[in-house]
């Protein structure tokens, strides 16, 4: 029989370096959200969630989406 467990206890030796994970993970956090709230992001989301068939409509494929979506900002 196995065990699982997935409450584990640590100790931290410096706890500043806590203060500064909290520091580096909010920052990233917030870097999300600035991405997810972008036009472009809803824009991809829409049309991921898209059927094949329907992209097939628009004249797309799936692995066309990033490119349609990004086209005017990088060379690809």
């Amino acid at each position: 029989m196995a065990h699982t467990t997935t409450n584990t206890h640590t100790t931290m030796t410096f706890p500043w370096m806590a203060t500064i994970g909290r520091y580096f993970a909010a920052i990233g956090k917030g870097l999300v959200f600035m991405g997810e709230s972008s036009s472009r992001f809803r824009k991809l989301e829409k049309l991921q969630a898209l059927s094949d068939a329907e992209l097939a409509k628009r004249g797309m494929k799936r692995e066309d989406i990033v490119r349609v979506v990004f086209a005017d900002s990088f060379w690809m």
